[in-house]
């Protein structure tokens, strides 16, 4: 098109008719929810569920108030106000794109080193929900233990400092002390990161943290505040500048579109202590026990992105859609989570794991979302602990194959170590890239060296089955590169010569 209408509430009613716009009106909602990390799957998913629900005309007293911790999120800040936080979403269906404009957010507070107006806002009794998505590696988790990093400098400070934290936990646990000491009563802290028991993380992070400064505090957060565990999905790719002209095409000046696949689920276990909104009216699950769905979720497709994402790279792939579109990968994908996966993951109502395998398939290949292998393969010292090691040591404890897992893996080492196969630079990936690196490059001659980062892969190293397989596909990598082990892998299960082979 070549007119573009800025997105503003002003200019709702002169985008194009094909565009969905908000059916309620701003001047009608109030705030019921602070939402701390305020980026593109949260506005494709938990924000879309209830600006579909406003749609119906109800629960306009749960509107959302933005926040961020990181001074980064100050320029996210800068675009959705600019353009009233509305936010225009693009379904990517192969059959046709889709464009919808929504409007469940009604402020981004300011972003400050002591949170002092994140801090305020919890404290406002009108707000009663707290919810995040400040990724996996966000929540100070010790890698080894799975318990409570106390040590970490952020934790340090607000341990020291609790009036004004560095943290969103600390920012918590600041306003949970207003609240208990105003009378106005606690809120729910709602987890949307992909964790295993994100709600049970949550609640974790908030307590330990004031317990160190607050003991009493501690205790009242622990039995007046709920932190219900809950599911979420839906493939979100970061935002460029193919986004931003793929808004363009509809009509629409947008700063920070997101684009989005057809799918979308939301499966929340019941627990909220100062009310909810009624988000199954606009298609999400509520359950008594969401760690089925949990683990189905984060095992194949979380699990799965972890099979395909590093050895894509390594390739020089971009997008999974053609990590996909590449046979070896694929089969990789499919033998690896149905014979090492799915076996360790029980099946929910709805589906089973094999045809959730299918789900996720025919997800992945999905040519119109050009989500990156880089987005994908990004922090995998959070996401290989938390993806795939728990399948690894479920099929070491009940005798299943774990040869493909230590492929997996041995891809991630590879990857590490910072060049693609064709020579190119990797450019660092991971918080704990300069860490990782030097590791990675040492295991090129000395394998073992890699399990033995604890803090990732705990006592792994000394489990024969998988160490051997781990350190023979490694060396299998340097001397005759990814698609021979591709081809060994599905064609025997095990590396050349190794001593464990599973058929």
């Amino acid at each position: 098109m070549d007119e573009l209408t800025p997105l503003t509430l002003a200019t709702l009613d002169r985008l194009p008719a094909g565009v969905r716009v908000p059916r309620y009106a701003r001047a009608d909602l109030s705030a019921g929810i602070v939402h701390i990390g305020l980026g593109n799957f949260h506005r494709a998913h938990q924000a879309w569920y209830l600006h579909r629900l406003f749609d119906q005309g109800v629960n306009h007293d749960w509107a959302i108030i933005g926040a961020g911790v990181r001074a980064g999120d100050g320029a996210m800040r800068d675009k959705l106000l600019a353009q009233d936080c509305l936010s225009t979403l693009i379904e990517l269906d192969p059959s046709g794109k889709s464009a919808e404009v929504t409007g469940a957010m009604i402020g981004f507070l300011p972003v400050q080193p002591d949170n002092a107006a994140l801090i305020a806002q919890m404290a406002d009794p009108a707000i009663r929900i707290v919810a995040l998505t400040v990724t996996e590696g966000g929540y100070f988790i010790d890698p080894a233990s799975g318990g409570f990093d106390a040590a970490h400098p952020d934790i340090a400070h607000d341990a020291a400092h609790p009036a004004t934290p560095r943290t969103a936990f600390g920012a918590m646990v600041a306003a949970l002390r207003l609240r208990r000491a105003q009378g106005t009563g606690p809120f729910t802290g709602l987890c949307c990161d992909n964790l295993q028991g994100n709600g049970a993380v949550l609640r974790q992070s908030v307590v330990s943290l004031a317990r160190l400064s607050d003991p009493d505090l501690a205790d009242w957060i622990a039995a007046q505040c709920s932190f219900p565990n809950s599911m979420v999905d839906c493939i979100v790719p970061a935002t460029g500048a193919r986004e931003i002209a793929l808004a363009h095409g509809f009509g629409i000046a947008d700063a920070a579109p997101v684009t989005h696949e057809n799918f979308r689920q939301w499966v929340i276990e019941d627990d909220f202590c100062a009310g909810r909104p009624d988000w199954d009216r606009a298609g999400a699950t509520f359950v008594k026990d969401v760690h089925d769905y949990e683990a189905m979720k984060i095992r194949i497709l979380n699990g799965g992105h972890q099979v395909i994402s590093g050895v894509g790279e390594l390739l020089g792939l971009t997008t999974i859609a053609q990590t996909m579109a590449h046979d070896g990968i694929r089969a990789l994908l499919h033998r690896v989570v149905q014979g090492e996966i799915a076996p360790h993951v029980a099946p929910v109502p709805e589906i089973s794991a094999l045809d959730y395998l299918t789900l996720i398939e025919r997800r992945f290949v999905n040519p119109e979302i050009a989500d990156t292998t880089r987005r994908v393969a990004f922090d995998g010292s959070s996401r290989q602990p938390g993806f795939v090691v728990p399948s690894i040591r479920d099929g070491l404890a009940r005798g299943t194959p774990v040869s493909g897992l230590a492929l997996v893996s041995a891809f991630w080492a590879r990857y590490c170590a910072g060049t693609r196969e064709d020579g190119s630079v990797i450019a660092p990936n991971d918080p704990n890239w300069a860490a990782l690196q030097p590791v990675a490059l040492a295991a090129r001659e000395t394998p073992h060296l890699w399990l033995e980062q604890r803090q990732y892969y705990g006592d792994l190293a000394q489990h024969p089955q998988f160490a051997t397989a781990f350190c023979d596909w490694l060396a299998l990598i340097y001397t005759q590169g990814v698609d021979a082990c591709l081809a060994q892998y599905l064609d025997h299960g095990a590396p050349e010569g190794h001593t464990g082979a599973e058929t």
